[in-house]
């Protein structure tokens, strides 16, 4: 069984910060320095992102400690959601992998990001299905090598039988140190994203020699 694995921000759907930060100023009632120089500059997304809140009650708690901002989920939701522009291409290209063999998520994110797949990505959720693989879930972070260690024993495969498409060379890299296939996902000149080249490397990993 062939396991295709694909990152989300920048690789499925396109991401800005800089969207999603005034947004949650705006719903928890805070600044935007606050914001960045508490939860993200003290490291607590960093430590979200693996396994440091089980639930989104415990991350959203921790976050209203951290900054002051009170949110629901259906907030963070939103948020989030305003940052997140899918890439029509990419997302066409993870529906051909699946024609060919498996296809998950593998993404760098914080519990509350599991919970909400409907909600962030309706595109592809019927798509992926229930493999939605977060860093929260599996306790380590890519580049890691056991994240995709753990990864690739969540579907019992060898690393030579996986491939990951991400929009970090580090990450991309990490994934070959582990013995994977990857490919690292770019934008054009003109900031297209290279989703040509994207489908070009599925069939390649489909049709390579055994």
């Amino acid at each position: 069984m062939d396991v295709y694995f694909f990152d989300c921000d920048k690789t499925l759907y396109d991401y800005d910060f800089h969207k999603r930060l005034p947004r949650l100023a705006e719903l928890g009632g805070v600044s935007q320095y606050r914001l960045a120089s508490t939860w993200w500059a003290g490291g607590h997304e960093r430590a979200a992102e693996i396994g440091e809140y089980a639930t989104s009650e415990e991350y959203l708690e921790a976050f209203a400690e951290v900054t002051g901002a009170r949110l629901t989920l259906t907030q963070w939701q939103d948020a989030r959601k305003a940052a997140m522009a899918p890439i029509e291409g990419a997302i066409a290209a993870l529906r051909t992998a699946a024609t060919l063999g498996t296809v998950s998520l593998l993404s760098n994110n914080p519990i509350p990001f599991k919970d909400s797949l409907p909600v962030l990505m309706p595109e592809v959720i019927g798509v992926l299905r229930d493999n939605d693989l977060v860093s929260a879930v599996l306790g380590a972070r890519k580049p890691e090598r056991r994240i995709y260690t753990r990864a690739l024993g969540r579907f019992g495969v060898q690393p030579e039988d996986a491939i990951l498409f991400d929009d970090s060379l580090a990450n991309v890299e990490g994934a070959r140190e582990a013995g994977m296939h990857a490919h690292h996902f770019t934008r054009e000149a003109d900031g297209a994203f290279d989703t040509d080249g994207m489908v070009t490397a599925i069939h390649a990993f489909a049709e390579r020699e055994r």
